[in-house]
């Protein structure tokens, strides 16, 4: 830890040079002595994490000295010394901010390591919630959250940087597995808001008939099974960000309850009379089309609007350009750094492999199958045969992408070679095709059997 910068203001030479004679004595404290207010004023941009102040000084008085280190700082102690014992001037000293009056007596110095001693654990404390906070800021900086730098991800990174200055509602759609709670935390943790409250809802988890409890809270009594209050997830997130994902799940009726809420700005807990004013970002997420929802009769036109506010569709991860090697050697590196693992490479040919696979799972996806292929290596390298592809779709909607014809013959040979344990002459017999192309192919693929 950084030493502890003191300040001592006294014209009395003797009585500063004693007082930081003392003062150094503990090795977390720096000092600095200044004879008068104007040479302690002089030098505030050295930030003092405390003063000394003597109360009798030339030209300014301490309390002048003090109101205008206060307008500079508000946040800096400072201990008034004196040779008075003044109730009256000492309560008007504290009334006007300082932390202590300490008369110079033959308990000053046991006095004013006790109020040292308060000070320094306030001090330590607070530095540590800046670290804390400095931390949270590297760790949900965009690009540190937010793996990539192909165009499409680059679009997103504007809407964010859009989104964190204002507290427009911002809504984020993407198939599953694109990152919409990485996104509404970026918002978050960048914003004005980022030391209150951010409580994230999956609408989709929850049961329909919990809901509403789950949302707004309840009274004790309010139902059979409200043995207590609960505080609702709205009034959690008071002062903060509510992120609400898969919002296209709710039905129609929490809809309508939600809107209300969102509108009147307040919510009342289930059983209760007392409707509690909210100040929240609301930010929502959904995998589907809500417009087409709309149309449906699925999603309420007026919910819609209310909550499309700044739109940030992410896009899916076979749409982001080179980002699939990006987010690979950052899943390896996370995993290996998290289980002391040695640090991994990832050979040329299991990049290749890696790019050429269309990932229906997305970010979600990819992770698993780095997290899998650092366990299965036994070098210091990750190569193709350790990249395993176990999507559940299968065949199932790969024809809904856009893909080239050998992309498309690469996807059914491996589903078949999947689904016939890697027997050759199986495959070969179902697709009607020789052996020694599927051979060909799994050694292009770097398949080992």
């Amino acid at each position: 830890m950084d030493p502890i910068k003191i300040f001592v203001v006294d014209d009395d030479p003797l009585f500063a040079k004693t007082m930081k004679f003392h003062l150094s004595l503990n090795p977390d404290f720096t000092v600095e002595v200044f004879p008068d207010g104007r040479k302690c004023l002089e030098n505030l941009y050295n930030q003092p994490a405390l003063i000394c102040l003597d109360y009798n000084l030339p030209g300014m008085s301490g309390l002048q000295v003090m109101k205008k280190i206060k307008e500079a700082n508000k946040d800096i102690p400072i201990i008034i010394i004196s040779s008075q014992h003044d109730v009256k001037t000492a309560v008007e000293l504290l009334k006007e901010g300082a932390y202590d009056y300490i008369v110079k007596d033959e308990d000053l110095f046991q006095r004013l390591w006790k109020a040292l001693a308060d000070i320094k654990e306030k001090i330590v404390l607070r530095r540590k919630i800046e670290d804390l906070e400095q931390e949270i800021g590297k760790k949900y900086k965009y690009e540190n959250l937010i793996k990539g730098n192909s165009q499409a991800i680059r679009k997103v990174f504007d809407l964010i940087d859009k989104a964190v200055k204002t507290n427009i509602t911002v809504s984020i759609s993407g198939e599953t597995g694109t990152g919409k709670e990485l996104v509404a935390k970026a918002i978050h943790f960048n914003s004005a808001r980022k030391n209150k409250p951010f409580v994230a809802v999956n609408v989709s988890a929850i049961p329909k008939e919990l809901i509403e409890s789950e949302l707004f809270g309840h009274e004790k009594g309010a139902f059979t099974d409200a043995m207590a209050r609960r505080i609702g997830k709205f009034e959690e997130a008071n002062g903060g960000t509510l992120f609400l994902d898969e919002i296209g799940d709710m039905d129609l009726t929490m809809q309508a309850k939600v809107l209300r809420v969102i509108q009147e700005e307040e919510v009342t807990r289930i059983g209760g009379n007392n409707n509690i004013k909210l100040d929240i970002r609301l930010i929502v997420a959904t995998h589907r089309n809500l417009a087409e929802e709309v149309k449906k009769g699925n999603f309420r036109e007026d919910l819609y609007y209310r909550i499309l506010g700044l739109p940030i569709w992410l896009p899916p991860l076979r749409e982001r350009e080179n980002d699939v090697i990006i987010l690979a050697r950052h899943f390896v590196d996370e995993f290996t750094s998290k289980n002391k693992l040695p640090k991994l490479k990832i050979s040329a040919e299991a990049q290749e492999k890696l790019k050429r696979y269309h990932y229906p799972g997305n970010v979600r996806e990819l992770k698993a199958i780095m997290e899998l292929a650092a366990i299965m290596t036994n070098s210091d390298t990750i190569g193709p045969e350790h990249i395993i592809f176990n999507s559940t779709s299968d065949l199932d909607g790969i024809f809904t992408q856009e893909m080239t014809m050998k992309d498309y013959h690469r996807q059914i040979m491996l589903y078949y070679l999947k689904k016939y344990n890697f027997k050759v002459a199986k495959v070969a017999e179902v697709l009607d095709i020789g052996k020694s192309s599927i051979y060909n192919f799994m050694k292009e693929e770097g398949i080992q059997i």
